[in-house]
């Protein structure tokens, strides 16, 4: 695997701030909220819309402020109190706790495969371990489904990993990773078949195909 873009850390920040919207939005259809750019875009900007629940407007809020966090601590290392503190403004009022692993037993729908209660040492450890591959964009795809898959947090587990994903390949000038409207389907069939497998080829390859975008510079 090759990286697909090779920005400056500048650049690829501008990106992000660009595809903010673009980005909270796709987050939000990935999470089952029924809106459109335009209403996301009006949320961001403090503007009611009497069509979504309290909830659905405190969800893409706390995704502004979980993306303003990282871009504003790009050169951070990304250690699991990084991750817990992107879970912090991910989750915040959303779930049982936030910011901290979660301490019981939780399923996912539609999945047989139970996730362990993470222990913090062996957490650390798995993502020393990620952390040493060379390649940037490996690396960040390999992070961003271990912290899915292990589902640290008691919510907000798929936004938080694709938000510290996003601060791997920013901060190396390597692009942005976000899963468009028309993909949703075929990620979350591939995603749970990695859930049930523990197999990442095959949603590693989708992602790196087809959800990792940059600017195209001469």
């Amino acid at each position: 695997m090759q990286d697909k873009y090779h920005l400056r850390k500048e650049q690829n920040l501008f990106l992000a701030k660009e595809e903010l919207v673009s980005n909270i939005y796709n987050s939000a259809r990935l999470e089952g909220i029924n809106i459109t750019y335009e209403d996301t875009k009006k949320v961001l900007e403090g503007v009611n819309v009497p069509s979504l629940r309290l909830d659905e407007i405190n969800c893409i809020l706390n995704l502004r402020e979980a993306w303003n966090f990282s871009c504003s601590n790009i050169d951070a290392d990304t250690t699991l109190d990084f991750i817990c503190k992107v879970n912090f403004f991910v989750s915040r009022n959303e779930s049982l706790e936030w910011g901290v692993l979660r301490t019981g037993k939780v399923g996912i729908n539609g999945v047989d495969y139970i996730p362990d209660i993470p222990e913090r040492e062996d957490v650390i450890t798995n993502i020393e371990t990620i952390l040493k591959e060379e390649n940037i964009t490996k690396r960040s795809l390999n992070l961003m489904l271990y912290l899915m898959r292990s589902q640290l947090f008691w919510d907000g587990n798929k936004r938080t990993a694709m938000i510290v994903a996003n601060k791997l390949l920013i901060s190396n000038g390597c692009g942005i990773i976000s899963i468009k409207e028309d993909d949703i389907n075929e990620f979350n069939r591939l995603l749970t078949e990695y859930y049930n497998t523990g197999n990442k080829d095959k949603i590693i390859s989708f992602l790196y195909d087809k959800c990792i975008f940059g600017l195209e510079i001469n």
